[in-house]
């Protein structure tokens, strides 16, 4: 195979040509968000330039300590967006969610580099990568999860209280509100799934073939991270749910936060 093309930076500025495109599209559609268009391409570029010269520099200088940080600012990034779009939730929940996100990204990746492709778990070329495709995914699962969870309840508020009115314990009210919230986190990753191989090459599959990759080798790795994902994001859903929503009655049935 041959060896990946090096992009130059004027190959590389003729990507930005595309949301021309976008742009068009958008005005013509009368959408408003120009401004927004331009600040997400800003934004993502810097992000992107700044991970690159601290990964280098990472890779360059193998310390655990650089490795475990990168991580820690992925969790705490993480958490913090997932906090950030759900600010009516308790303090009690927050702990929940936050904890649920760290422990399940966390057991997975240990589990991910240390078993399956059984590296030094402080390896940065292995534990940055996939811990950023994990906590990313584990991200937008417990939003939508969250977000379906409060949704659904709050428009389901006359019915509960009319239940709880009748004695139906809170939990038993709660309980289908979690299922459904995490059947909804959970649809986004396992359509995905279906349609890997024939409708898509996925991105870290892609990366490695690119990269010059044998096919065969970057499919099983993209095999295992979508199962890796697919656990990560039930746990850290179902965790979030299952452990939050008991922080909105007592131990008396009563509800306390609704």
């Amino acid at each position: 195979m041959q060896e990946v093309v090096k992009l130059s930076i004027l190959q590389f500025s003729l990507i930005y040509l595309l949301l021309i495109i976008v742009l068009i599209i958008m005005k013509k559609s009368k959408i408003d968000q120009t401004k927004l268009l331009f600040m997400a391409s800003i934004r993502m570029t810097l992000q992107l330039i700044l991970a690159g010269f601290v990964l280098s520099y990472i890779f360059a200088n193998s310390l655990p300590i650089f490795t475990i940080l990168y991580v820690l600012a992925m969790i705490i990034f993480s958490i913090w967006r997932v906090l950030s779009k759900a600010p009516t939730l308790n303090k009690q929940f927050k702990v929940a969610v936050s904890l649920s996100i760290a422990f399940s990204g966390l057991f997975v990746i240990v589990y991910f580099v240390g078993m399956v492709i059984n590296v030094n778990l402080f390896n940065p070329q292995y534990i940055i990568p996939i811990s950023g495709m994990i906590f990313g995914n584990a991200m937008t699962g417990v939003s939508l999860g969250l977000k379906t969870f409060s949704e659904t309840l709050k428009s389901g508020r006359l019915k509960n209280e009319t239940l709880l009115n009748f004695g139906v314990s809170p939990k038993d009210i709660l309980k289908p509100y979690v299922n459904n919230a995490l059947e909804t986190a959970l649809l986004p990753t396992m359509n995905s799934m279906l349609g890997m191989g024939i409708v898509s090459l996925p991105g870290m599959m892609t990366g490695q073939i690119l990269a010059g990759t044998e096919p065969f080798t970057a499919i099983m790795y993209q095999i295992a991270i979508m199962i890796a994902i697919c656990t990560t994001v039930c746990l850290a859903v179902f965790s979030s749910l299952h452990f939050g929503y008991k922080t909105l009655y007592n131990e008396n049935d009563q509800v306390i936060n609704y």
